[in-house]
């Protein structure tokens, strides 16, 4: 398959993701749009952020977790034998629902990523065009030999996502990244993410409602199965989904009768 004829970020297809013996989710088949926010929504236990983990293999990370069906990336399933988990982890960032800040300076954090990847370049511009893309540089130019332990909680999270950033991935994950913030802290979030999605595909898993409509070009919606395996119910353009669903338990979720 030659690059220029792949049309999405990801595509998921027959995937399914284990917990040891335990089927945790269930028969995924998902395109990402390239450049666009989707969110992932749903009742708490049905699989979003496992379905958001295994789109860079970080549930590799848990020992028991293991996945059948094919996650294609640039047209490569990512879970073939010869692909690297830490280079598709480059490539596809993430951002957690606690900003999780080293305990370093300002600038180390940003530049730590890039500094173990063997970046060549003017390590300063780096830094500054990363923390100018999280829209953080104004409040932290002339502090970046603070630690980043120093900021508050939305201006850690800016920090951690422009240390994602840093490393030049082309999609960033981001795991209900405002629900530990502020409301003030999460708009900010909210309009960055707006920002990014200019260059970078994002998928964000969120338990906000408001935010998925807010902020997602289009909207997954994630169930527990009858086997109490999550499934993905209904995935569509995000004003369909909160506009006009096409299943009763899409719009019951949405309309806060359940969940």
């Amino acid at each position: 398959m030659t690059e220029n004829k792949i049309t999405y970020a990801i595509e998921a297809a027959d995937l399914n993701l284990y917990y040891g013996e335990t089927l945790a989710v269930r028969d995924i088949d998902m395109q990402i749009e390239k450049q666009k926010i989707t969110a992932m929504i749903g009742p708490s236990g049905c699989g979003k952020s496992t379905v958001l983990r295994a789109f860079n293999r970080m549930n590799d990370l848990i020992p028991s977790a293991h996945a059948t069906g094919s996650v294609l990336y640039h047209g490569k399933d990512i879970y073939d034998e010869d692909v690297d988990p830490v280079e598709v982890r480059r490539r596809i960032g993430m951002v957690f629902q606690k900003p999780n800040p080293f305990p370093k300076s300002i600038f180390d954090n940003v530049a730590w990523g890039a500094q173990i990847n063997g970046y060549q370049g003017n390590m300063d511009e780096l830094v500054e065009e990363s923390l100018r893309d999280a829209a953080l540089w104004d409040e932290v130019k002339d502090k970046l030999d603070k630690s980043g332990l120093s900021l508050s909680g939305g201006q850690q999270q800016r920090l951690c996502i422009a240390r994602t950033i840093a490393v030049k991935p082309d999609i960033i994950l981001m795991d209900e990244p405002a629900s530990a913030l502020d409301p003030i802290a999460t708009l900010k979030i909210e309009d960055l993410m707006h920002e990014l999605a200019k260059e970078f595909t994002i998928i964000v898993v969120t338990h906000n409602m408001q935010q998925a409509a807010r902020v997602s070009d289009f909207t997954a919606f994630f169930n527990l199965g009858e086997d109490h395996a999550g499934v993905l119910e209904e995935y569509d353009v995000t004003s369909n989904i909160f506009t006009n669903p096409k299943k009763k338990t899409t719009e019951d979720y949405i309309t806060g009768r359940f969940g």
